[in-house]
């Protein structure tokens, strides 16, 4: 049974957002978040990190102690990843429906999605690829990138955000007209 996740303590080494609590990082585990060190440490995606600090389930703390607040975490990440709030949404959104949501395989693609209850059971059942309203898209990439999707025998799902910040979803598939 998996018992509601209580504030978790993180801080910022190197650059890493990471939980070194080993009790904690049980919790989060449990849960498909961070990635383990070989140190044992969790270390949280900044998508991640957006996520439960803006939930309050997180406290990150700046290696001089400081704590840091989401303007700031949005701050030092957006550079290393200018999609880095398109990616904060589609993850806060799927998160609140219930889904588990893991890195993509790269090769442009944001996340994996685990139906709910299927996280550690079963394979992720979607591939989700998140753009900006208004931004243009190349077909041959986006089709570079379904025929990738389905060798991987998954659904692909184009996670959309509309000016208002808002994620629409639809389904990708090859239509072969003969």
């Amino acid at each position: 049974m998996v018992f509601p996740l209580e504030a978790v303590d993180a801080l910022v080494r190197d650059g890493k957002i990471l939980v070194v609590s080993q009790s904690q990082v049980d919790q989060l585990m449990q849960r498909g978040y961070g990635v383990l060190t070989e140190d044992k440490e969790l270390q949280l995606q900044p998508y991640e990190a957006l996520y439960l600090l803006s939930d309050q389930k997180l406290k990150i703390k700046s290696h001089a102690g400081a704590e840091i607040v989401l303007d700031e975490l949005v701050h030092l990440y957006q550079k290393a990843d200018p999609n880095l709030w398109i990616r904060f949404l589609i993850y806060r959104d799927l998160r609140s429906r219930g889904y588990v949501v893991r890195e993509g395989f790269g090769f442009g693609l944001d996340f994996r999605v685990y139906e709910r209850g299927e996280y550690g059971k079963q394979e992720a059942t979607y591939i989700v690829l998140g753009i900006s309203e208004g931004l243009p898209v190349p077909v041959g990439k986006t089709l570079e990138v379904l025929k990738f999707v389905q060798g991987l025998k998954r659904e692909m799902v184009l996670a959309v955000i509309d000016r208002r910040g808002e994620v629409v979803y639809y389904s990708v598939s090859k239509l072969n007209l003969k």
